[in-house]
């Protein structure tokens, strides 16, 4: 893969490899440098893409494995020195829907929040490919390719997550 056709990936996929970013790592700060981080390493791995199968689960697995990288060193220095949080809040900036109800919209907002709330207190085995099936809107097929999974193994996990966050929704009064 020559550069031009990597940058050609990285309009065509970029989108949903940052969305996945932010997603995972819950800040804004963290999922910028994962973001940078996949592509510096995707300029590295160049040679090792190939279009003809599926280079955006090629980009997204490198993305998981930096990630899961990442969070191992932390681990280990937190065991040696404990340091501050890892994680800081994701600020959500949307907009609200409906402008002729603002009790509505923010109320919308409100329970987006905490949706996001929620999957981040997820396990990262549940919090990643929930993170891939809606931020990165990967198939579940794709998430397995790209966690190196049985596509059963992705499935139970894509539904015991959703289950989690289901429970959480109808203690905080988010039930429908």
């Amino acid at each position: 893969m020559t550069i031009t056709e990597l940058e050609e990936c990285i309009d065509r996929y970029g989108k949903e490899i940052y969305g996945f970013c932010r997603q995972v790592t819950g800040s804004l700060q963290e999922g910028d440098d994962l973001y940078q981080d996949t592509f510096l390493k995707a300029v590295e791995l160049k040679d090792k893409i190939d279009l003809s199968k599926n280079p955006k689960s090629y980009l997204l697995s490198v993305a998981v494995r930096l990630w899961k990288n990442k969070r191992r060193k932390y681990a280990w220095r937190q065991r040696i020195a404990g340091m501050e949080s890892f994680s800081d809040e994701l600020q959500f900036e949307i907009a609200a829907e409906n402008r002729k109800e603002p009790e509505a919209g923010i109320l919308a907002k409100e329970e987006r929040a905490y949706v996001h709330k929620c999957v981040q207190t997820l396990e990262e085995k549940y919090r990643i490919p929930v993170c891939l099936y809606y931020a990165a809107e990967l198939s579940v097929q794709e998430i397995a390719e790209v966690l190196r999974l049985p596509e059963g193994t992705v499935k139970s996990r894509l539904y015991k997550a959703r289950k989690i966050i289901k429970e959480k929704l109808e203690v905080a009064g988010y039930d429908r």
